[in-house]
């Protein structure tokens, strides 16, 4: 099982070779349930048979299509699962994921994979980081309100140890410690000058620390070049402050974690890094509701409710922001060539959902998406955006 990422949101969508097939289930964890989960799951493979036969594609191209999938149905597949189990298939890539929240059952064949219902796990409404350090052990994680995956940064040093036997590093950043950016919590008096009440020894740790930080930000400027998700650190508290003086990522957080993250579980780490992020998601989507109601009262041009309008313009990068209905699809078709839209009231052969596709190429276009129940829809809308132009 592969691990769900933004990453792996661009290998869905660039690699596929269609008919593409997505499969949405919500699975029992407990009791007699349990034993429906096969069952539902014969039912949808079934029905993308029908499906894939509804679009010219022979019975025996189906079944080879299908088959890794069918293939899952045994052993003790059922016993490993969590609250809902997601199944992409298509002629050169077979992906599933048991993932931490609950879909309603769905299939969808087409010239894509459907994606919309995994935005609320991985887009920037709810994405974050968490940097677990120590001077033993340094960890990076990608995280969601359901999730924290561990994730490896080329070049990071493993531990103090490790970064300071690299003579390369040492050259690279030695000349950086004697140009402190003065943070209020700078350890240092002045450039190139320790603080100090402790013997030599204690202050040249303390440099050989921040020589450390500033090798693990040099690895993460290249990881997260292009990133804007809040990035929360979890250590001991004196070290906290050091990387501070190092960090150049501009959405590090204030507030860190407190404590050796080698002595917390994944699922404490997980709960603290939420807590600390989770109130700046709820103010950036309220804000950004906000912007769209103002710019749709002005009727200025900056935002619209128009799915015909929202369709071209998420393809070809004017979405900055995008409010979509995740519960919901609007069948149709995008021609490119004459930006145009055809909606259908039931899915045709060959159609996507129209509310996927504009979410899908907001997101990959760095436009923000934030996927809503249907009462959080502003203005009651399906679909909204704001555009760049």
């Amino acid at each position: 099982m592969t691990l769900l990422s933004i990453d792996e949101l661009k290998n869905l969508v660039a690699n596929p070779q269609p008919p593409c097939v997505s499969l949405y289930m919500p699975m029992y964890k407990a009791g007699a349930e349990i034993r429906q989960n096969p069952i539902r799951f014969k039912n949808l493979v079934r029905e993308a048979e029908e499906r894939l036969d509804a679009i010219g594609i022979r019975h025996t191209e189906a079944l080879n299509l299908l088959q890794p999938a069918i293939e899952l149905d045994k052993g003790d597949f059922w016993e490993h699962q969590d609250q809902g189990l997601v199944i992409f298939l298509s002629q050169n890539l077979f992906r599933y994921y048991c993932l931490p929240i609950e879909f309603p059952e769905l299939v969808v064949v087409g010239e894509q994979f459907h994606l919309k219902p995994l935005l609320h796990l991985i887009n920037n409404d709810g994405r974050f980081y968490l940097l677990a350090l120590s001077q033993k052990d340094v960890k990076f994680f990608e995280g969601t309100g359901y999730s924290l995956n561990e994730v490896e940064v080329e070049n990071m040093p493993p531990n103090l140890e490790a970064a300071l036997l690299e003579d390369d590093i040492q050259k690279g950043v030695q000349h950086r410690i004697a140009t402190s950016k003065g943070g209020t919590a700078n350890p240092f008096q002045h450039p190139g000058s320790v603080h100090g009440q402790g013997s030599p020894d204690q202050d040249q740790h303390q440099v050989d620390i921040l020589q450390f930080c500033y090798a693990i930000d040099d690895a993460l400027h290249e990881k997260l070049r292009e990133e804007n998700a809040p990035l929360v650190v979890a250590g001991v508290e004196y070290l906290f402050p050091i990387y501070q003086e190092a960090n150049t990522y501009p959405h590090l957080l204030a507030e860190s974690i407190t404590g050796n993250p080698e002595s917390i579980n994944l699922g404490q780490l997980h709960d603290e890094a939420w807590r600390i992020v989770a109130p700046s998601f709820q103010e950036n989507k309220k804000a950004a509701i906000e912007l769209y109601q103002q710019f749709a009262g002005e009727g200025n041009g900056k935002a619209s409710s128009d799915i015909k309008e929202i369709i071209p313009a998420a393809y070809y990068q004017r979405v900055d922001s995008l409010f979509v209905s995740v519960g919901e699809q609007k069948w149709g078709k995008f021609d490119s060539e004459t930006t145009t839209v055809d909606l259908h009231t039931e899915p045709e052969p060959d159609d996507e959902d129209m509310l996927d596709f504009a979410a899908v190429h907001t997101l990959l276009n760095g436009g923000r998406v934030y996927t809503l129940e249907s009462d959080e829809m502003p203005n009651g809308a399906t679909v909204a955006a704001i555009f760049r132009y």
